[in-house]
């Protein structure tokens, strides 16, 4: 199912920035290609107005760019970029996992191994979309739990820049992997704020690794 779909009129802006971003983030609209607000809006089943609101957001988070007088497009993939990206979103990651790891609770690491359970199952059976669905499900109760504004909405802003690289380079994403991720679980559950850090820390670096690969020219 396209993520362009016609959509409910409700909280406009904010649903038209999810979609578009996640067309940005899928490849639905491939890096470079050109974007117009009305032919947006058509597709979206939305007027004009909010999807040139989702689009001045987008540019901010750096997924578009706009050139006066001439078009918005979709931002092409810098593999450095990408790279810087996610060095912010790791430290975002290692604040949470030293904020959070000593506060969560039985449900909190309930919630962890669901996600882990379902992030090997993705895995093993190639389903990249649900592997990436529990790996976010998993860290994010860390995020949550962390409870700092600022570090969420570092890690929402830079986190779709990560995603579109990691989608054309992995036929599967390797990282984090299932035993990395039960070692940040065991450590929250032993209220190891040290050892949760260091494996967050593992975590990214592995990504880090992949991105290293590839950070000369553009897709």
């Amino acid at each position: 199912m396209s993520a362009l779909g016609p959509i409910d009129r409700v909280l406009l802006r904010d649903v038209a920035l999810t979609r578009i971003r996640e067309a940005i983030v899928v490849g639905d609209l491939a890096p470079g290609a050109v974007v117009k607000d009305a032919q947006l809006a058509t597709r979206l089943g939305l007027s004009v107005a909010p999807v040139r609101a989702a689009l001045a957001r987008l540019a901010d988070e750096g997924l578009v760019e706009a050139k006066p007088q001439s078009h918005t497009r979709v931002t092409p993939l810098v593999p450095a970029q990408v790279r810087d990206a996610a060095v912010v979103v790791r430290a975002m990651h290692e604040v949470a996992a030293r904020e959070a790891a000593a506060l969560v609770d039985d449900d909190d690491l309930a919630a962890m191994r669901r996600a882990n359970a379902d992030f090997a199952a993705a895995v093993d059976a190639g389903d990249l979309e649900a592997a990436l669905a529990a790996d976010d499900r998993l860290h994010g109760v860390l995020l949550a739990r962390c409870g700092n504004a600022a570090v969420l909405a570092t890690v929402e802003r830079y986190t779709a820049t990560i995603r579109r690289l990691e989608r054309q380079r992995f036929g599967a994403p390797g990282h984090p992997s299932v035993e990395l991720h039960d070692r940040l679980i065991a450590a929250c559950a032993a209220h190891d704020v040290d050892g949760a850090v260091v494996t967050t820390t593992e975590i990214w670096t592995a990504l880090l690794s992949e991105l290293e690969e590839t950070t000369d020219g553009t897709v």
